[in-house]
């Protein structure tokens, strides 16, 4: 019998799919719900081994999710190109991008130690982190690269927020009118943001935190440094102020990564992504409440996404 939370329960057909990628005398004895995901249902799964002791795996499942079999596709490649680059991700085990095996489509995934930080305790030690790991993910070279990157807002789909500064958005929107600037192609994350890396952090010891993996590579893609940049710096700004948004940036230059030349080329992506960010404010600040930042209420993460693109204005514009 499996033992589930109440969250975690596994169907049935996807739970023998599983089954048949263990190693011979191993059965699954507990599934749980994780929690943080926007779009995917993410379960650990604790496997009894012959031995008598016990490992885990995650089961990535998309249920009724558009784009579910591209995703899915291209995490699995992501993976299986990361594998011994020394980036710390988790291992594929096996995946079912169309359902064929599954009821929903689905990917099996080493368990990878390690926990989200995303309160304000040590972020000193961990942004220069991030940004270390950003500059190791960027230098990768793969054979075959991903797709090139696509943009996840368009001028005309911004959503200024309630109250915000009117002049600095209009200002900002008519950034991304332009074409993107020129740029020099790297293997991008795509979602490379504290919500998706695993840290090892004492809670008597922040200083000492070291990361333990980097997860959700759904949307590994081909593009301009500075789109992941600009995404983890939009994530610090609304986790923790946007001052944080902008240190990002600094730090990744200070760990040896290479941003686009000109201000003006700087500020296009670091807007694009700020707006992206409006129309999906409710999605973003859900899975931080629920991880105990219970202050980030939507209109909190409104205030501060229209202070941070309003700093980005005032800076770089």
């Amino acid at each position: 019998m499996i033992n589930h939370d109440e969250a975690g329960a596994v169907r049935p057909l996807t739970l023998a799919w599983v089954s048949r990628h263990l190693e011979v005398g191993e059965r699954i004895v507990r599934t749980e719900a994780l929690h943080g995901g926007i779009t995917a249902e993410m379960r650990r799964l604790t496997i009894g081994t012959r031995d008598g002791g016990t490992r885990d795996l995650v089961l990535r499942t998309f249920v009724d999710v558009e784009h579910a079999e591209d995703w899915l596709n291209r995490e699995a490649d992501a993976l299986t190109l990361l594998t011994g680059t020394g980036v710390p991700a988790p291992g594929l085990v096996a995946v079912d991008p169309t359902a064929a095996h599954c009821a929903y489509p689905s990917l099996l995934m080493t368990h990878m130690a390690g926990r989200t930080v995303l309160d304000g305790e040590g972020l000193e030690t961990r942004v220069p982190l991030l940004a270390r790991q950003l500059v190791a993910i960027h230098a990768l070279r793969p054979a075959e690269r991903p797709r090139e990157y696509v943009a996840w807002t368009t001028a005309d789909t911004v959503v200024t927020p309630k109250g915000a500064d009117a002049v600095a958005w209009a200002a900002a929107i008519d950034v991304i009118r332009k074409p993107a600037p020129p740029y020099e192609g790297r293997f991008l994350h795509r979602d490379f943001q504290p919500g998706n890396v695993l840290f090892d952090v004492s809670p008597q010891r922040p200083a000492g935190a070291r990361i333990t993996g980097v997860v959700d590579w759904a949307a590994t893609s081909w593009g301009p440094a500075d789109l992941d940049v600009a995404h983890c710096s939009t994530n610090l700004a609304l986790l923790h102020g946007p001052a944080w948004g902008q240190r990002f940036a600094e730090a990744y230059e200070g760990a040896g990564g290479m941003l686009a030349a000109t201000a003006s080329e700087r500020l296009y992506w670091r807007v694009r992504d700020g707006l992206a960010c409006s129309e999906e404010v409710q999605l973003v600040a859900q899975p931080w409440r629920e991880a105990g930042r219970t202050e980030l209420t939507t209109r909190a993460v409104e205030e501060r996404l229209d202070a941070y693109v309003t700093s980005l204005m005032d800076t770089l514009g």
